[in-house]
């Protein structure tokens, strides 16, 4: 029996072609190994275009980046930050409050990829239900990872952060990290759909929360060519957030995600064969009625 995402495969990609239906995904591999190669190009062969990793960074040793989730924990664990990296911090959260706050899921974080090939090999193995637990656990264990900083003194999440273990292992070694990455594989894949992302992690959680107020938007401007194929809903990590914005017209509520959980990872953008989906900005979330879209689809 043929998979949702099979389905969604066979519809768009030879209507659309296979880039249109791709381009978003191929971008977002191509800018997640970029920041890869960036990183590594100095540890491993001597070229110190960017000293650090996604933590605490600086660039052509003059642009210094800091994760303003670090610099939280570390206030919280009573440290005093320096101006470097408050310059860092301030730089990092203006990014993402223009991109969207959970850019850093889809197009950054090197897990992205290993979450990804779960949720597809879930998928033809047809793999369903498991655990499904509240989205907002993952604020919960924000706010964990934020008191741990205060009582332990040291930021502690960093310790365990998958994406900051990973960081380590490819620079001095993969070792134990490759349980992590296998991990984090095997929750996805066994025990619930998009399970770490879409429940636990706390990185993308805090980034969440900046998405919630961010500019860039994916929207729904063509909403009344849907046909409710749902391949939208198939290939999206954080499905509920499509909902409002692709069936709200009725609702007057306009066509833009406004949800800080989007990724704005744009693969809904990519198996829309009606084209319903762009890349938008909060700005052009302006409410169509239920009539006003039907006169739209009549004219069109």
């Amino acid at each position: 029996m043929a998979s949702p995402a099979d389905d969604l495969i066979d519809r768009s990609a030879p209507a659309r072609g296979w880039w249109r239906s791709h381009r978003w995904l191929a971008l977002r591999r191509i800018t997640q190994l970029a920041v890869l190669a960036l990183f590594l190009l100095g540890p491993l062969f001597g070229l110190w275009v960017v000293k650090g990793n996604l933590a605490s960074s600086v660039t052509l040793d003059a642009l210094p980046l800091t994760d303003p989730l670090v610099l939280l924990q570390s206030l919280a664990a009573g440290h005093r930050p320096g101006r470097q990296a408050l310059l860092g911090a301030a730089l990092v959260t203006l990014f993402y409050l223009l991109a969207g706050g959970r850019v850093y899921c889809s197009w950054i974080c090197p897990l992205n990829a290993v979450t990804d090939a779960a949720a597809w090999l879930r998928e033809r193995l047809g793999i369903r239900g498991g655990m499904a637990p509240s989205p907002n656990l993952r604020y919960g264990l924000l706010a964990a990872a934020l008191i741990a900083a205060a009582m332990t003194g040291a930021i502690a999440w960093e310790l365990v952060n998958p994406v900051s273990v990973v960081f380590r292992g490819l620079v001095f070694g993969m070792g134990l990290a490759w349980a992590v990455v296998a991990a984090v594989f095997l929750l996805d894949l066994l025990l619930g759909k998009r399970l770490w992302c879409g429940h636990l992690c706390p990185v993308g959680a805090f980034y969440g929360l900046i998405g919630r107020v961010s500019i860039a938007r994916v929207s729904a401007s063509r909403r009344e060519r849907c046909d409710d194929c749902m391949d939208c809903y198939a290939v999206c990590p954080e499905p509920r957030v499509i909902g409002p914005a692709l069936k709200g017209a009725s609702k007057g509520i306009g066509p833009v995600i406004l949800a800080g959980e989007c990724t704005n990872c744009c693969r809904c953008i990519d198996v829309c064969s009606q084209d319903v989906f762009r890349l938008s900005t909060r700005f052009h979330n302006v409410a169509v009625s239920a009539e006003t879209a039907g006169k739209r689809e009549a004219m069109s």
